[in-house]
């Protein structure tokens, strides 16, 4: 059977990464702590508890797989604290992520995809952020991810562990079926937290930040649909698979867009009122995250099908109202 370690396959983007992994014909084995993960959303093959930081049970896991790659999604994501307790990003990003390549290694998997950011480009002004622009991350999420990065080109050089690296810019939406869907504790992402506000489970959403240097003061975005960011991941497995080499993409869609536009399609998709506050700009926040690059479109045939954000937001909408993992 072709197994694939999912790390993270109990989050946001590793469950709906497991769901188009086993529609692809693969077995997807969910390694995840479930810290900011939950175990109802493995649905899709075997899960196996467990952290990056402990050697032996990675070990364990694929010797009683033998997984054909890993896909990497595990990792403390939350820039604001990243900020104030950088050890702890260190910590479980970088260490974890150490552990997991030396396993991937000494198991004699040499197929690797990375889920990275494109926080680790920073804050580039009037920047068409491409592949080839340079990594100055300003946070220590941005900054662990750029060292994962780094650690995965020497295991290369190393030990030919081929790696399919993805930075990708702000995933929304959710499964149109609604098996799985986004939901953190504590909420940090901008289109579930208005849906909150929207449904009345919490006062009102926060608006970081109305005085940057854009049309309407806010911070502009690029996002990408989560169902069309896993079909991207899929498609660099297999190009793995296919005996090519490591390469770096960005997943976006090119088209940016500030939060008051997301409040005002959430408003029209919703048909109701988003009830909002105004506060100061949170540390680490970049003016402006928009890709520029239309590499995974040219060469894995990547096409961003649902992320028009209308979609996006209405696919989120119709997963929250299920009252998914907190019943």
């Amino acid at each position: 059977m072709n197994h694939v370690i999912v790390t993270g396959g109990a989050g946001y983007i590793g469950s709906h990464a497991c769901k188009a992994l086993a529609q692809a014909g693969f077995v997807p084995v969910t390694f995840d702590n479930l810290v900011t993960g939950w175990e109802d959303a493995v649905k899709f093959g075997p899960f196996e508890k467990g952290d990056l930081l402990d050697r032996a049970r990675l070990d364990e896991v694929f010797s009683a797989y033998e997984p054909v790659a890993v896909m990497h999604f595990a990792a403390l994501s939350q820039v604001g604290e990243s900020m104030k307790a950088p050890g702890k990003y260190w910590l479980n990003n970088v260490q974890g992520s150490l552990n997991l390549i030396e396993a991937t290694v000494e198991a004699g998997v040499r197929n690797f995809v990375f889920s990275s950011t494109c926080a680790t480009y920073g804050d580039h002004d009037n920047v068409t952020l491409d592949e080839s622009v340079e990594q100055l991350p300003i946070n220590a999420y941005g900054a662990s991810k750029r060292a994962i990065e780094d650690m995965l080109r020497d295991f290369d050089a190393a030990y030919g562990l081929h790696s399919v690296i993805f930075r990708y810019f702000n995933v929304a939406g959710a499964d149109p079926e609604a098996e799985v869907g986004e939901f953190h504790q504590p909420e940090t992402h901008l289109i579930p937290l208005m849906l909150d506000a929207i449904d009345g489970k919490r006062d009102a959403l926060t608006i970081f930040g109305t005085d940057y240097d854009t049309p309407d003061g806010t911070c502009i975005r690029d996002y990408v649909h989560v169902c069309d960011l896993v079909d991207a991941h899929v498609l660099g497995l297999k190009r793995l698979l296919d005996g090519h080499g490591s390469r770096v993409f960005n997943l976006g869609t090119g088209t940016g867009f500030s939060v008051r536009e997301v409040i005002d399609q959430s408003r029209a998709v919703t048909n109701r009122a988003v009830p909002y506050n105004e506060g100061p700009r949170r540390a680490g926040d970049c003016t402006k995250l928009v890709s520029g690059s239309t590499r995974a479109e040219k060469e894995l045939g990547w096409e961003p099908k649902r992320s028009k954000m209308d979609l996006m937001i209405a696919d989120a909408w119709r997963w929250h109202q299920t009252g998914h993992y907190d019943k």
